[in-house]
């Protein structure tokens, strides 16, 4: 029988939560990694025991680690990630300029069909891959050629926190940087364009014909309609059908259009999730109750579900990769919140019920559907 493994990296560890194909008991790991800021673990979809974590120490920085059984035990591998050439300065929050500097990996994204080639997408906004299982990085330097001297930092750094591979097309890549926006590749990372046409940014990015500059916040996909990208944006949720050629809005009636994660139905390319929060300062669900919000039509018309999360005094966030779903036949939904709760549906969001309560703040939820 088959079943679900949930990955949480915290603010103070990482914990594997595993169930059977009904999603109803849960066993919950003591923290891997403990009192160390963890902002990202994935499987890889070709070896599901084969996983990646990003964490950051407070004594020796940024350290990656791996995992060849499922996450029973965990081993360092290579943390040497250094820019191609000379990577020269970009944008500061001032607008003066500044330069490249490594901080953190926020990203971390497996080949879908080799088990040993892995991304990273890290901050100051870059994309790295390892074909060697991450015991060595190169940097895609193509990618801050697309004017990446405009780039500035968002208000959580300047980050590359979205990658998202073509399915149909190992030569497409698509990615998201705070605050510089989307891009994409059509011949396997060597050269890049952004995509970032339609969006408006009138606070931060007056001129509205900028290229790059806006800042997005994530950006999701269905593997049976690449062409076809959702994206959160700082204010506005979005949808591409040109694979980014040309954005439109699809905020519709969502009591905000301001968030942070989006995904979409594993089975159902139209249907699409997001956590609305208030404001870009007010980091909480609007009315203080926590509502995730389903189109069933690919934006426009979106429907409150609230069966089974706190719809009083609830003041908690999530965070842009704190969001997944799997791929069981009643597509089950996953979040955790900065509040320590990690919330499932197992019928595509009509209900709810948390897996854990009590966890340190969640930073990332990945899902990974076991034979």
């Amino acid at each position: 029988m088959c079943g679900v493994r949930v990955l949480v990296g915290t603010r103070k560890g990482a914990f594997i939560l595993t169930s059977d194909a009904k999603r109803e008991q849960w066993q919950i790991s003591t923290p891997h990694f403990a009192g160390w800021e963890i902002y990202h673990l994935k499987g890889s979809p070709v070896d599901p025991n084969r996983l990646y974590a990003s964490a950051l120490t407070g004594w020796f920085g940024q350290v990656m680690q791996r995992s060849d059984d499922g996450g029973k035990t965990w081993a360092p591998v290579g943390n040497v990630f250094a820019y191609d050439g000379v990577p020269g300065t970009h944008q500061w929050f001032d607008g003066t300029q500044h330069p490249w500097e490594f901080k953190r990996v926020w990203h971390l994204e497996p080949s879908l069909t080799d088990p040993d080639t892995v991304y990273a997408g890290v901050e100051d906004a870059a994309l790295f891959r390892s074909t060697d299982g991450g015991q060595t990085w190169h940097e895609l330097p193509g990618l801050r050629a697309a004017k990446g001297s405009l780039w500035q930092p968002g208000a959580g750094g300047m980050c590359l926190h979205t990658i998202l591979l073509d399915p149909g097309n190992p030569q497409r890549i698509y990615v998201a940087i705070s605050a510089a926006g989307a891009f994409r590749t059509d011949d396997g990372g060597a050269t890049w364009q952004p995509i970032n046409h339609g969006l408006r940014s009138p606070a931060e990015l007056p001129d509205p014909t900028a290229e790059v500059g806006h800042c997005v916040h994530n950006l999701a996909m269905h593997p049976a309609r690449p062409d076809v990208l959702f994206m959160q944006k700082h204010w506005d949720v979005m949808r591409s059908d040109d694979a980014g050629g040309i954005w439109r809005e699809i905020s519709g009636n969502l009591p905000s259009d301001f968030g942070f994660p989006i995904v979409v139905h594993a089975h159902e390319p139209n249907t699409v999730y997001v956590v609305p929060i208030k404001s870009d300062y007010e980091h909480f669900p609007p009315e203080g109750k926590l509502r995730v919000y389903r189109s069933r039509t690919g934006g426009k018309e979106w429907e409150a579900l609230t069966h089974g999360l706190p719809q009083s005094d609830c003041y908690v966030n999530v965070l842009r990769d704190a969001m997944a779903v799997d791929t069981l036949d009643s597509c089950g939904i996953y979040f955790g919140t900065t509040g320590g709760q990690v919330y499932a549906s197992n019928d595509s969001g009509d209900t709810w019920a948390p897996i854990v309560r009590d966890l340190p703040a969640v930073v990332s939820v990945e899902v990974q559907t076991l034979p």
